[in-house]
């Protein structure tokens, strides 16, 4: 079955700078080191959006840096962190649509994958997203050609609340036609954004959600603040397309954890229990 490899909420920033004392290009560096080494035989690679901190062209740099030899086709996203005008300015080979938003389609023998853009630089309220006229008429086509494929379709921002009150206030501000649209056809939810692994099924469509390269958001479900955060391990997403669906797991990495066999979990009557 085919991999496919998922990271999200990357946050790098300029040289010397940390989040809640966590450095974003390290971390970032210990998910690539994990992700390709314990799957060199991935298909792809999805950023997810929230590539950078602050939007700069020094923070897009390390970045392009930091990828310049990975072995296999990496897709970008961008989410309300980012900065479109310098992003494609750092990475003119991204696939880019004619009304210049940063959306993808990639088939495959089962499943079509669609990437949205769903920043949105006069986001009211700020770091909220949307997907304007010209990006549901794109994914409406990109749905209505997929020809039988499962669809996987990657948004930074949930387009449903998740019940953190912070993030909640700040997800996708037209959600509502990005599920209907998805409810219609056979399709997977991906998003970014909320920094904690989360799934469920919003207005009958599955969606998961990944954790951050970085920090995280604690599980408060009473604050209304966004910023809230903590330095829970990172994370990358791993996808397996099997026939007509899609396994999703989330990977802690950088716990120093071996795996080992459990010989007591095997019954007492089991030859191989010695």
């Amino acid at each position: 079955m085919d991999k496919i490899l998922v990271l999200t909420d990357l946050h790098l920033r300029g040289a010397g700078k940390t989040i809640i004392g966590l450095d974003p290009t390290a971390r970032l560096q210990q998910a690539l080191d994990a992700a390709l080494g314990d799957h060199p035989d991935a298909r792809a690679l999805i950023l997810m959006g929230d590539l950078t901190h602050s939007g700069r062209a020094e923070e897009y740099d390390k970045l392009r840096d930091l990828l310049h030899d990975c072995p296999i086709p990496v897709t970008y996203m961008l989410g309300n962190h980012d900065q479109r005008t310098r992003f494609c300015a750092a990475f003119p080979e991204a696939t880019v649509t004619p009304q210049g938003h940063v959306q993808r389609i990639i088939d495959l023998a089962h499943h079509r994958i669609i990437t949205l853009d769903t920043h949105d630089a006069a986001a009211n309220p700020a770091h909220s997203g949307r997907l304007c006229a010209g990006r549901l008429a794109w994914l409406d086509a990109a749905l209505a050609g997929a020809g039988g494929r499962m669809a996987l379709v990657f948004a930074h921002h949930p387009p449903h609340p998740v019940g953190l009150p912070g993030m909640d206030a700040i997800a996708l501000v037209n959600g509502d036609e990005l599920l209907d649209r998805l409810r219609a056809a056979p399709a997977h939810l991906f998003c970014g954004h909320v920094h904690r692994t989360i799934s469920g099924q919003a207005r009958g469509v599955a969606f998961t959600m990944f954790k951050s390269t970085c920090h995280q958001a604690p599980l408060d479900l009473l604050r209304p603040d966004s910023t809230l955060s903590i330095d829970e391990p990172a994370a990358y997403g791993l996808l397996l397309l099997t026939k007509g669906g899609v396994i999703a797991h989330s990977e802690d990495i950088a716990l120093g954890l071996t795996p080992r066999s459990d010989l007591d979990a095997l019954p007492e009557d089991d030859p191989q229990a010695i």
